[in-house]
């Protein structure tokens, strides 16, 4: 049987490190860029969500560190603290599974900096970090970032933006000339586009337009209420259904807080995850979510932006997204892995309209229910909305 990751020009100790990890065939993304950047080609990655963008770039980079080297290699920049931490984990895993004595160091803004420093010191091979830490340890010199062969841009139509664009040219600024620049992002406005392609050398643009389909493993439901009502069928939903672990997302990262209160104040194991949390009750909640400590949490699509965690059984949409690509990325967080999953909609009678939308933009059809003593039912069953 042929080995595709082979083919790619991927070695032998790291194929049969994927193979313990379960992957032996490659995406699409991954075959059309792991040649390019083997060949140290500047190269723009585009494709959705969950086509295995992260291996895309970190493949050739295994491929690439001098491990006989004790210096920093390549730099990997991500906007927020947990598509930080996950890159790390694929990193930690795809070593481990390989034994490539590959170092690396996560650097995040909010932690303790001078725990950062020290992990410094041993000159790890790969930095995974928000921008905003990584050039502060540069300007302190910290981090020697003119070592550095390959830089990374994960979620780009993001760090590029007018917020982050300037921290990350600094960042780019501090390497020498000849370095690798990989941009990756699932997608890319014009003007980021643009902005990507002046900070590269004749960069290959790949796009992945795969259709965009919603596993048929997800049952898609939606609840009609009046909007002061939501929390209580939410909460009747859940004792009903009692999920093994679900999402409840909102649209406004300032009312996380106000919902995860009163879900507590039904004796609910639930927690909220938003920008300003401090690290390390984030990173409580959202371990103690992966460990089934907690049945619920509570984000924003901003928040939960990189988040990749198992076992998620239902998602719940508290708030109803506007755009049906953003139902798209929420639903998909459950019925994973050939499991199924149930995505739920409470929503207004103003808002059944969107629901229509995401029913002709996917070809599904989301089912209008009701909760009835305890009970979920057909809400024309009983000519009911709640």
């Amino acid at each position: 049987m042929d080995n595709f990751f082979e083919q790619l020009g991927i070695s032998a100790n790291i194929v049969q490190g994927l193979i313990k990890l379960g992957i032996n065939i490659p995406t699409d993304i991954q075959k059309e860029i792991v040649p390019l950047a083997l060949e140290n080609r500047d190269v723009i990655g585009q494709s959705q969500t969950g086509s295995g963008k992260t291996l895309a770039y970190l493949l050739p980079l295994f491929e690439k560190i001098d491990i006989s080297k004790r210096e920093m290699q390549a730099i990997i920049l991500a906007p927020t603290h947990e598509l930080v931490m996950q890159i790390h984990r694929t990193i930690v895993s795809l070593s481990e599974a390989s034994n490539i004595k590959v170092t690396y160091a996560s650097i995040i803004g909010e932690a303790n900096i001078n725990r950062q420093i020290e992990k410094l010191k041993e000159k790890p091979h790969i930095i995974v970090g928000t921008p905003g830490r990584t050039l502060e340890l540069i300007k302190r010199r910290k981090l020697s970032a003119h070592t550095v062969r390959t830089i990374v841009i994960d979620e780009a139509d993001r760090l590029l933006d007018q917020h982050n664009i300037d921290v990350v040219k600094a960042v780019i600024k501090t390497t020498l000339r000849d370095r690798q620049l990989l941009m990756f992002s699932a997608s890319m406005s014009p003007k980021s586009l643009s902005a990507a392609k002046e900070l590269m050398k004749e960069p290959e643009v790949v796009s992945i337009d795969k259709k965009i389909e919603i596993s048929s493993n997800i049952q898609h439901y939606y609840f009609t209420c009046e909007q002061r009502d939501k929390i209580e069928i939410l909460r009747k939903l859940i004792h009903a259904i009692n999920p093994y672990k679900a999402i409840i997302f909102i649209n406004k990262s300032e009312d996380i807080n106000i919902t995860t209160s009163k879900l507590k104040y039904h004796k609910l194991e639930v927690e909220g995850i938003h920008g300003t949390n401090m690290k390390e009750d984030r990173k409580k909640a959202l371990e103690d979510f992966r460990n089934g400590k907690l049945q619920l949490l509570v984000a924003s699509d901003i928040a939960s932006r990189g988040l990749d965690i198992k076992g998620v059984t239902n998602v719940f949409n508290l708030d109803i997204p506007e755009k049906p690509v953003t139902y798209l990325h929420r639903v998909g967080r459950c019925g994973r892995a050939g499991n199924e999953g149930i995505a739920i909609s409470i929503v207004s009678d103003r808002e059944v309209k969107y629901i229509k939308q995401y029913e002709k933009a996917f070809k599904i059809e989301i089912s209008h229910k009701a909760i009835y003593k305890g009970k979920i039912v057909e809400a024309k069953q009983h000519n009911i909305g709640l």
